[in-house]
């Protein structure tokens, strides 16, 4: 299917529903009844853990990224500090972007680095430059493509192959550029990160973060972070953000 319906319809099947909704329904029910004590882990249980809503928009976010695997989060910086906290730990290293969103540079300077993370800063757009800072403790490489606010572009293609060689994790803030314009899985990278308050929300009522990939083992490190901190959109924000893809093109 073309993108256009991809972002109406994925995640909105009617025959997905009791009732045939064509709309996704917002399910804001906190728990979940079970017949029998012996199926308490079938389906949804407590909407921490999931949610009916928040899994349709998160298979929509997996369409329109053309990927396996999505989470929607509290906020964009809740999907970044989920995400850190899953793949790093003490005396890891970070190469970033030198321009990046002010709220991701406070995480890694002021949060991360209290969990003894360090961050260094390249120009991305050189890629000798990238190579320069790469070191052995390094364990991510995170872009932004074009960039807050500066809109400084890096070749994700290139830097990919780069993380692939040196078994690197490659993350692409994607929020600017949105799944219409750019999948970054695509050019190479491992992980996917959006502010879902800004594009892909698109009417600023909304506030969410979303992370999406294809790697399996990523993904279940990212869903136990998240259901263990309890950084999950409600279903009332999942839908909003649904109702605003719709558009997105």
């Amino acid at each position: 299917m073309k993108f256009e319906t991809d972002a109406i319809h994925v995640g909105e099947e009617p025959e997905r529903t009791k009732h045939g909704d064509v709309v996704s329904p917002v399910h804001l029910s906190t728990t979940f009844a079970k017949s029998t004590i012996d199926k308490m882990d079938e389906g949804f249980v407590y909407t921490r853990t999931s949610n009916p809503t928040r899994d349709n928009l998160e298979r929509k976010l997996a369409s329109l990224e053309g990927a396996e695997y999505a989470l929607a989060f509290s906020s964009g910086s809740a999907a970044q500090t989920s995400l850190l906290l899953a793949l790093l730990q003490e005396g890891d290293h970070v190469v970033a972007f030198d321009d990046l969103y002010g709220g991701t540079k406070r995480i890694f300077r002021q949060v991360l680095a209290e969990f003894g993370v360090e961050s260094s800063y390249v120009d991305a757009t050189d890629i000798d430059d990238v190579k320069e800072e790469l070191r052995d403790e390094t364990a991510l490489v995170w872009l932004e493509s074009p960039t807050n606010p500066l809109m400084k572009l890096a070749d994700i293609s290139a830097i990919a192959d780069l993380c692939r060689e040196r078994n690197l994790v490659l993350v692409v803030d994607n929020t600017f550029m949105s799944p219409y314009f750019q999948r970054p899985l695509k050019l190479g990278a491992d992980v996917v990160l959006h502010s879902t308050t800004k594009y892909l929300g698109g009417h600023s009522d909304s506030l969410g973060g979303a992370l999406v990939t294809d790697d399996k083992e990523i993904y279940e490190k990212l869903a136990f972070i998240q259901n263990a901190v309890g950084a999950v959109l409600s279903p009332f924000d999942s839908w909003l953000v649904m109702r605003g893809i719709k558009t997105l093109a």
